[in-house]
């Protein structure tokens, strides 16, 4: 599974830079500065994709002393840094196509432009569609970030294709679409850093999650009181998931172990996660309701 998201990885790169230098040419030769900000938009892929690869590799490293749980964030860290390089590429492209408003142009769009433009947009997507199916087999966050990126990278490119050939004798309109896909490759880098930071910080366990531990508790608890406290921290491809279990106070400490133990047991061979388990004695649970 490593190796698809490696192999990802891989191809976006080499599929980038091409199309950069592709981009790069068309944009220059026409003077257009949506074609060259939509080719900046597809390096940033690239640079994206290296990060993908850095962090993938960082993720599979196995835990040691200094990290217990493993270094499966670093996937997420590299989605926050995708995200970041999104958004700076968006506000530069911004400020750029503001101050093109106050001086416009129209660009002579070549048909070899054109031709660039609508092969990219194909090849984006393909990519984008590997990478999605990528993501769902290895559940790589980084994996997913980087489909985006290519979606959005091929959206754009569609954007600017239809604006060519609607709108490319009106002076104005060079600016406006680079504004659009300014704007797309922001919204793109909102919602990288939404999913990325969000399990980062940490959050509320899953209900399915929450009521598959329940289902197992049950098993084992002859109270089948609810259980409590329970909180699910995430590593990348190592999830660790702590609460309370509600156990009869005149349970002897051996049993009590047991349950625990047994609960845990079958926890990590139904869910693939460890659990860590505080038994509570009725009464006291009862007082503190």
């Amino acid at each position: 599974m490593k190796d698809m998201v490696k192999r990802a990885g891989n191809i976006s790169v080499s599929g980038n830079i091409i199309l950069f230098a592709a981009k790069l040419v068309a944009g220059i030769a026409t003077g257009s500065l949506a074609i060259v900000a939509d080719a900046w938009h597809t390096l940033s892929d690239s640079i994206s994709s290296v990060i993908l690869l850095v962090g993938n590799k960082k993720a599979k490293k196995p835990a040691d002393h200094e990290h217990p749980f493993g270094h499966g964030r670093a996937e997420l860290v590299s989605s926050v840094m995708i995200g970041t390089i999104l958004g700076m590429v968006a506000i530069d492209f911004t400020m750029e196509a503001i101050k093109k408003l106050f001086s416009p142009h129209a660009p002579r769009y070549s048909i070899t432009a054109i031709a660039i433009i609508a092969v990219s947009i194909l090849a984006k997507e393909l990519m984008a569609q590997y990478a999605f199916y990528a993501a769902r087999k290895t559940g790589s966050a980084a994996v997913k970030a980087d489909g985006w990126h290519h979606r959005s990278d091929a959206l754009s490119s569609l954007i600017l294709l239809a604006g060519i050939i609607l709108a490319g004798s009106i002076p104005y309109a060079d600016s406006i679409l680079a504004l659009i896909i300014s704007a797309l490759i922001a919204l793109t880098a909102y919602h990288i850093l939404r999913d990325a930071i969000s399990p980062l910080i940490g959050e509320s366990p899953e209900r399915e999650t929450e009521k598959n531990i329940q289902d197992i508790v049950d098993k084992h608890q002859d109270s089948k009181e609810k259980i409590h406290h329970l909180h699910i921290h995430r590593y990348g491809d190592h999830t660790e998931a702590t609460f309370h279990i509600v156990l009869d106070g005149k349970t002897s400490l051996e049993n009590a172990h047991k349950t625990a133990s047994d609960i845990e047991k079958d926890i990590r061979k139904e869910l693939n996660i460890e659990a860590t388990i505080h038994v509570e004695p009725f009464d006291d649970w009862q007082d503190e309701k």
